[in-house]
């Protein structure tokens, strides 16, 4: 089971982690009602090396990048969940927007993105691949989505 820290202490764990030669994965986003969809891209993920760190967006952050009321699941309960997840190793909330600020204090070795975002729009490959890491992208399960997920709700439960 993997644990939710603070940005200090993924930066300190990513210093020691390094120094013992384990490579380190990246990827970030919402995780907003955790289905198959997700779980399959961070099995993906973990797959590309030895530690699988996840940054989330706060509830805050969400607010300004997501539409329709979201997130639904707060970000404690959110990180939790995700924690749990065999193929996680560490969880960190971040408030900006973007994962661009945690990016520049980690430098993983292998960011990872949804193949639904081109290669050169993933935010934070400059600082990976300026460090000599990589950039990968994960095709997504189809039809399997939060808003998916969402819209069947609606669709079944406003009668």
């Amino acid at each position: 089971m993997g644990h939710v820290v603070s940005r200090e202490e993924l930066v300190e764990i990513r210093r020691t982690l390094k120094a013992q030669g384990q490579k380190v994965v990246f990827t970030n986003g919402v995780f907003d009602i955790l289905h198959r969809g997700h779980v399959e891209y961070l099995e993906k993920a973990r797959a590309l090396g030895d530690v699988l760190m996840v940054g989330m967006n706060t509830d805050a952050s969400v607010k300004k990048i997501k539409d329709n009321g979201r997130p639904i699941v707060q970000e404690q309960d959110r990180a939790h969940v995700l924690a749990a997840l065999a193929a996680v190793d560490y969880v960190c909330l971040f408030p900006e927007e973007t994962p661009y600020e945690l990016l520049s204090a980690l430098v993983p070795d292998v960011l990872v993105k949804g193949a639904d975002w081109a290669l050169e729009k993933v935010v934070g490959k400059d600082i990976v691949e300026r460090a000599g890491g990589s950039v990968q992208t994960i095709e997504f399960l189809p039809q399997r989505s939060t808003t998916n997920i969402i819209d069947t709700i609606i669709k079944r439960f406003s009668k």
